[in-house]
């Protein structure tokens, strides 16, 4: 069952109502920048992990200002769409709220994630989406990120890597997720969305003798979570 840290208490609190209702994912944001991407991105992976649970889920964007650039710019690095919240009422048997805000952010009573800011304010012009995000992704959601070039080169190499990787193992037959990596992967999502740690299993399996079959599911599947479209190169030449 997924856990995540309250923001507020400093502990950690069930993401998932006891009756699987609905869970409201609520992103708080003042601005289109890049800690307001960053604060959309981790709402994005709550979503994600909620719905791989089975956990029906509501994503609204609170925000007064900049609203159509902010989804323009979280449709760019793959977020997919919030609504916005000044558009809609209470939610039908909404059983559970969560509020994704930057550090020291204000939010409505409840459960709260606080994401840290990103050091470089806008997001680098021409920067590819996928690149971006995964620089987002790599730090700690508490430690403030960097958009700077070296943060994206090794982004890029990182992707172009596992996309080649993920493209040629799916040559071979397909194989299933190992239980104990499938459990490994699992385990860092669910405890607190421990995004870092989902990285860190797939550089293992990257590296480990599994077969290649096994080693593309497994690349996959953690994908639902982590949307760097891995498996975009599927089919191209070696």
């Amino acid at each position: 069952m997924l856990r995540i840290t309250d923001a507020r208490t400093g502990r950690p609190v069930d993401a998932v109502p006891a009756r699987r209702g609905l869970t409201r994912v609520e992103a708080h944001v003042s601005g289109h920048d890049a800690s307001a991407l960053r604060i959309l991105l981790v709402a994005d992976l709550l979503v994600r992990a909620l719905e791989i649970g089975g956990t029906p889920v509501w994503a609204l964007l609170s925000g007064d200002r900049e609203q159509a650039e902010l989804q323009a710019g979280a449709a760019a690095l793959g977020i997919r769409p919030f609504e916005d919240r000044r558009d809609v009422g209470p939610g039908w048997g909404e059983s559970q709220a969560v509020h994704v805000v930057g550090e020291g952010g204000a939010a409505p009573d409840g459960v709260r994630i606080a994401v840290a800011p990103v050091e470089t304010k806008d997001v680098p012009e021409g920067a590819d989406p996928g690149e971006v995000r995964l620089a987002l992704l790599t730090p700690p959601r508490s430690t403030p990120a960097r958009l700077d070039e070296a943060a994206l080169t090794e982004a890029r190499g990182t992707l172009r890597r596992w996309r080649r990787a993920v493209a040629a193992w799916a040559r071979h037959p397909s194989r299933p997720v190992p239980e104990e990596v499938r459990g490994r992967l699992r385990t860092a999502w669910e405890d607190d969305l421990d995004v870092p740690e989902v990285l860190r299993v797939l550089r293992w399996v990257e590296e480990s003798e599994l077969p290649e079959g096994a080693r593309f599911e497994t690349y996959a599947y953690a994908d639902r979570l982590l949307g760097l479209e891995l498996t975009r190169d599927l089919g191209s030449p070696a």
